[in-house]
């Protein structure tokens, strides 16, 4: 007699949004690593004062760090279900594209930039923002359910 286990099957979304978290993740680690982050001796924990760039580029704090290791457990935790999928990927889109218009508006020197971005960030946000709301809105085939799999 076959033994009959259940494997669930995730869909396209759900699978995407898990990538996007990993991505986070690792972007949240690399942010750590001196080397990878130039003038690592800089950081500050926030604020705009903080000269330490990701990949010589991006303006990070360790608040940010944090927060993108954030967005990756949350992302890792909700592409568990196709429906907190697609609210990932949707309302983190939503929090980029509003980060996106915060950089914009603020003076990069000042204490607003409690974040902190400059420019290279904020063109990265607004790419985050379009491609998580597009991953989270756009039509990826029927959803799968649980299969059978007689191994």
């Amino acid at each position: 007699m076959a033994s009959m286990e259940t494997e669930v099957r995730r869909t396209p979304r759900q699978l995407l949004a898990a990538i996007v978290g990993v991505v986070f993740l690792l972007v949240g680690v690399l942010g750590f690593i001196p080397g990878v982050t130039t003038h690592y001796d800089t950081m500050t924990f926030a604020g705009h004062h903080s000269g330490a760039l990701l990949l010589g580029v991006f303006n990070v704090s360790i608040l940010h760090n944090i927060v993108h290791l954030a967005f990756g457990v949350a992302g890792l935790a909700m592409a568990r279900t196709a429906s907190g999928a697609r609210a990932f990927l949707v309302g983190g889109g939503v929090v980029y594209l509003v980060l996106w218009l915060y950089g914009l508006v603020i003076d990069h020197g000042s204490a607003a930039n409690f974040v902190p971005v400059n420019t290279a960030d904020n063109w990265l946000h607004l790419g985050l923002a379009v491609g998580m709301i597009a991953l989270g809105l756009i039509p990826l085939g029927a959803t799968r359910g649980p299969v059978a799999d007689s191994r």
